[in-house]
């Protein structure tokens, strides 16, 4: 596969889990084992091989198109009791 396939596909989802603000992180990660976050941390890594330095939070804005304090107040609910047991049992399986 190209770079640029990769590439298209990286931003394909990107903008996936932007629209898809009602699925939260703690569902992707109890079904994927990974979140916006990690995305954002693996963005942050590839960005630093090739020499260009992105903090933390950089990093998710560019997942998240906005700031996750923004995106936090606008979309993300508490867990439920349902989610944190599942999550668990997501954890134990790993």
């Amino acid at each position: 596969m190209s770079e640029a396939a990769e590439a298209a596909a990286f931003r394909r989802l990107v903008e996936h889990l932007r629209r898809r603000h009602d699925v939260q992180n703690i569902e992707l990660m109890t079904l994927a084992g990974f979140c916006r976050n990690c995305l954002a941390d693996w963005y942050r890594e590839a960005a630093q091989e090739e020499g260009v330095v992105l903090d933390k939070e950089q990093a998710r804005e560019r997942i998240y198109g906005m700031s996750t304090q923004e995106w936090k107040s606008r979309y993300q609910r508490e867990a439920t009791p349902e989610q944190l047991a599942a999550f668990a049992k997501s954890q134990e399986q790993s």
